[in-house]
């Protein structure tokens, strides 16, 4: 995954004062609720069960993930175990025998664990469904309202283009950030739900002011009860009064839960309450309108000003977009740090320290090309709102059946309460989707296709990365072989540092011995480097890197395995390579003596809760933080071109035609170091000074002879197509490109 951010923050978790969350608050009026304020033109529910900030349904899989090893990832660790995200919220009360039972059954069972990752992948794919279909309905709705003016016959000609250019428009000022949109559209839908709010109240008082009674839900069962069949039909329709309640779950890594519940309780939904009722109690005096060509909302406000409201409806419209196309942002970042989608740029448009707040290029546009694409196939509302109708009530319907495990899993909630929740709003739930499914031939069949290709999209990039990572596993290169070349590896070794990217979170990869036998020379210090995700959110800096050695000390071969959440902010190529030869530095200080680096939390080679054990060599792997190789204490690299005391560090000066950069270690001043230790550090200083050379291997992979049809099919055309078609590795990408050596490889799957 490529990862662009602006700019960096060392701890992206604090409490946020007042001032930012009222910040955030009116930001979210013009991100998250504008489509849930753009309803009358055509749920509130649960924000406690998010992932530490991060919504939508694929959030609730990555919590059940850390409560319960369901997670499919390959290279999934012990010591991730540990990580503060896993403990923080764990609850040590409740039913804890019944979610233990519970717990065991999923870890023993893989075909659980493939229908659990199967349902939420299910709910992610609606969630882009709905990406697609909301801005196209919102937007084409507000447009509609253009016939007040014209006859029928020459509006089927204006609003399909007018309602394209809008969208066009849209999807172009993404990139300009969620910040920057919210405070742009902010002020839009202040004043739409100011706009519908007044005209619901005049309505209200002029035409039937005993519409209040309509709140009680006695009126809901008598409506069933007299309409029956047709009443049941027609809750497909009520769907649409609460489209955008599903986007603004997925849009909490946007903004914050206490800022998007303030702006809903106190604007929102008095709003959208007094919009409904101001045209319940119109309609209730007209039951007959004119001509059905006419617009239900348009005629419910008053003739003088249907042309303001015309406009402020088209600009409302167009934000209401905005909220489903942001969370379907961070839901797609979530499924590809989690190998569950191809690699997509991802650029952190945030100047704050709000990094959920992302843009995808490659997303944006086509998102745009399957709104222009619904848009001109099916030229009016009602197809799309089926479509629509359908989207949401799916989504919410796999959020219900998350949340049941969530709350017996994580929350240690009864198993009968969880049950309860799963009946009282699954049932509910069932009935609007059962109203929804009828209407398939008319419309509802968009959001079902659409997801039928992104879950095999998905299906394909998981199954390809998996049995990628199987393959580098079983032709691993043995401990014995090294040790057998000796400390030079049979070769010459020079000045430099050599980064070699892999998969693996033990072993030996076997690109290494491609090198050694092909290659005369190769570098002096030699690591081998692992970007992957957890299923967290967020892992604190000095949890970043877990570091280790690889054979004896004389053969200057480390493992580092840095480790990222699914919203974090991968750190620039010159930040990055700093503070990972400064964990080394830190490890190759503190291995000797076990001691922990002052002032934080991280630990080296003694303690036994936040290692990992290397399988080849049965060394341990000690977690060293950004933090702590940079704190008291520690030591700090300095890069500089002035002169310094060289009883501080020692320095190795470029040759005079070739000006670099100085780098020295600045050491604590306490600790006494042996020779062994300060002779590694020099040698370790002198092969950062020299360079770093980032290699990775570049995979070709192939069904292996005998594989099944659907196998060689898979992998040989899906995940091939897949693979060249989207993004290298993110920290590949970062470094430059003159520095990278890619070695081509065959991979016999």
């Amino acid at each position: 995954m490529d990862i662009e951010a602006k700019p960096r923050n060392s701890d992206p978790i604090k409490k946020e004062s007042w001032r930012t969350v009222m910040t955030l608050a009116y930001q979210s009026l013009g991100v998250v609720y504008g489509d849930l304020s753009t309803s009358p033109l055509y749920v509130y529910k649960i924000l406690r069960a998010d992932d530490n900030g991060e919504g939508g349904t694929f959030a609730l899989y990555t919590l059940l993930c850390r409560h319960a090893r369901v997670s499919t990832l390959p290279n999934g660790q012990l010591a991730d175990e540990e990580l503060y995200e896993y403990k923080k919220d764990e609850i040590t009360s409740g039913s804890r025998d019944i979610g233990l039972s519970l717990k065991s059954t999923l870890e023993k069972h893989k075909i659980l664990q493939k229908a659990l990752l199967v349902l939420a992948l299910l709910g992610t794919c609606m969630v882009i469904g709905d990406g697609v279909l909301t801005p196209a309905i919102s937007v084409f709705s507000a447009v509609s309202g253009l016939e007040l003016s014209m006859s029928k016959e020459h509006h089927q000609y204006v609003e399909v283009p007018i309602t394209c250019i809008i969208l066009v428009l849209l999807f172009c000022l993404q990139h300009y950030g969620t910040h920057r949109v919210g405070f742009l559209f902010a002020p839009i839908v202040v004043t739409w739900l100011l706009c519908i709010s007044t005209i619901g109240v005049y309505n209200i008082f002029h035409w039937n002011p005993q519409v209040f009674q309509a709140l009680s839900p006695y009126y809901m069962y008598k409506f069933l009860k007299k309409t029956k069949k047709g009443g049941w039909m027609s809750l497909g329709g009520i769907l649409l009064c609460i489209t955008g309640s599903e986007a603004m779950y997925a849009d909490l890594g946007h903004f914050s839960q206490l800022s998007i519940k303030m702006a809903f309780t106190f604007v929102v939904y008095p709003s959208l309450i007094l919009a409904y009722m101001g045209q319940a109690a119109y309609l209730s005096k007209h039951h007959i309108l004119e001509t059905d060509y006419r617009i239900g909302f348009y005629v419910s406000v008053p003739e003088k000003i249907r042309w303001p409201v015309l406009g402020i409806a088209i600009l409302a419209a167009v934000v209401g977009s905005q909220a489903i196309i942001t969370g379907t942002f961070s839901i797609i970042k979530q499924c590809s740090a989690l190998g569950c989608f191809p690699r997509v740029k991802i650029i952190h448009t945030s100047p704050t320290n709000k990094h959920g707040q992302i843009y995808i290029p490659e997303i944006n546009w086509t998102l745009m090309l399957l709104c222009l694409a619904v848009t001109i196939g099916f030229r009016d509302t009602k197809h799309i709102s089926n479509a629509a109708g359908l989207a949401v009530i799916t989504v919410m319907l796999v959020t219900t059946c998350l949340m049941s495990l969530v709350m017996v899993l994580c929350w240690r909630k009864s198993i009968f309460l969880a049950l309860a929740f799963m009946f009282f709003f699954g049932s509910i739930e069932i009935l609007y989707f059962s109203a929804s499914l009828i209407k398939f031939r008319e419309g509802a069949w968009v959001p079902v296709a659409l997801s039928i290709i992104f879950l095999v999209i998905m299906f394909v990039w998981h199954y390809g990365t998996i049995k990628k990572y199987e393959f580098d596993v079983q032709n691993k290169v043995s401990i014995n072989w090294l040790l057998s070349l000796g400390p030079t590896l049979g070769i010459m070794r020079v000045r430099g540092i050599g980064l070699i990217h892999t998969e693996l979170v033990s072993g030996i990869p076997a690109i290494f011995s491609h090198f050694v036998t092909n290659l005369p020379a190769f570098h002096q210090v030699v690591v081998f480097l692992c970007v992957k995700s957890v299923p967290v959110p967020h892992v604190r800096p000095e949890e970043r890197f877990l570091v280790g050695r690889i054979g004896p000390k004389e053969y200057r071969l480390y493992r580092c395995i840095a480790r990222y959440g699914y919203r974090d902010v991968d750190m620039d190529d010159v930040g990055f390579e700093n503070d990972l030869i400064c964990c080394i530095a830190e490890f190759v200080r503190t291995e000797r003596s076990g001691q922990t680096s002052a002032g934080n939390d991280s630990v080296t080679g003694t303690s036994d809760n936040l290692l990992s054990e290397d399988s080849d060599n049965d060394r341990k792997m000690a977690v060293v933080g950004v933090a702590s190789a940079n704190s008291e204490g520690s030591i700090r690299m300095c890069e500089e071109e002035t002169e310094f005391s060289p009883e501080i560090a020692v320095v190795v000066a470029a040759p005079p035609p070739v000006p670099r950069k100085r780098v020295r270690f600045v050491l604590p001043a306490s600790p006494q170091m042996d020779t062994g230790v300060r002779e590694e550090l020099r040698e370790l200083m002198e092969a950062r000074e020299a360079g770093l050379a980032f290699i990775r291997g570049h995979c070709y992979v192939k069904a292996k002879r005998g594989s099944s049809l659907m196998k060689r099919f898979v992998i040989n055309f899906g995940y091939d197509f897949l693979r060249r078609n989207s993004r290298g590795p993110g920290n590949a990408l970062s470094f430059p490109q003159a520095s990278t050596l890619e070695v081509g490889m065959v991979y016999q799957v």
